[in-house]
């Protein structure tokens, strides 16, 4: 493959401050119902970068499972990377890839832990397989084999054949809470449509970026 000729043209559509909302969580809901609309794959994946005690970055994939006025939400295993991260630096940034419309969404705030209530309520909507798989993984740690982690699904799924599933301690959700949205459409002639909305005392300052 031959990078430096590696392009397309972005042609899908275009982005005016004329047809943007006032407020940004109403114009993520229209753009992650258009995603919703369409055949893409994972639409609430997003890529959360974080921030270690040193200043070095991480990003990993995670799915938004709830979004309101109140942020977002995902949820973690509380041993994690990312979560050790914001036990330090409560700041993240979140991206969501939109490649097939041409567009994408940056999100800057920060983090609080979700009530256990709250956590309890998701974690009892999981599949069983999904619910087990919380118990089974040390997530970030080393792992010798994955033998060793199909052993441990079956001895945790074994532990619960039957009865209910409990939350584990270490497991928990996270609210990311905004003060900028960066809205990104793909132009013409790498004209890109760019306009991030910056929270203030007033409510949300509305600029264009340059491409």
């Amino acid at each position: 493959m031959d990078l430096k000729n590696e392009r397309r043209e972005y042609k899908r559509s275009t982005l005016s401050r004329e047809k943007l909302c006032i407020d940004p969580f109403d114009q993520f809901r229209v753009w992650i119902d258009d995603v919703a609309e369409s055949s893409m794959s994972d639409p609430t994946a997003m890529v959360l970068a974080t921030s270690d005690s040193k200043g070095r970055n991480s990003q990993r994939t995670v799915l938004m499972k709830e979004f309101s006025s109140t942020g977002l939400v995902f949820y973690t295993n509380l041993k994690s990377k990312k979560a050790q991260d914001l036990e330090v630096n409560k700041q993240v940034s979140v991206l969501f890839p939109w490649y097939e419309l041409d567009r994408q969404v940056q999100i800057k705030g920060f983090t609080e832990m979700l009530d256990k209530s709250e956590v309890e309520k998701y974690f009892k909507s999981r599949p069983k397989m999904s619910q087990i798989s919380a118990w089974v993984s040390k997530q970030s740690s080393i792992l010798k084999s994955k033998s060793l982690l199909e052993d441990r699904f079956q001895e945790i799924q074994n532990h619960f054949l039957n009865r209910e599933i409990d939350l584990p301690d270490f497991w928990g959700g996270i609210r990311i809470i905004p003060d900028e949205f960066e809205f990104w459409q793909g132009g013409e002639r790498r004209l890109h449509d760019r306009f991030v909305y910056k929270k203030n005392k007033d409510g949300w300052l509305i600029s264009r970026l340059s491409p």
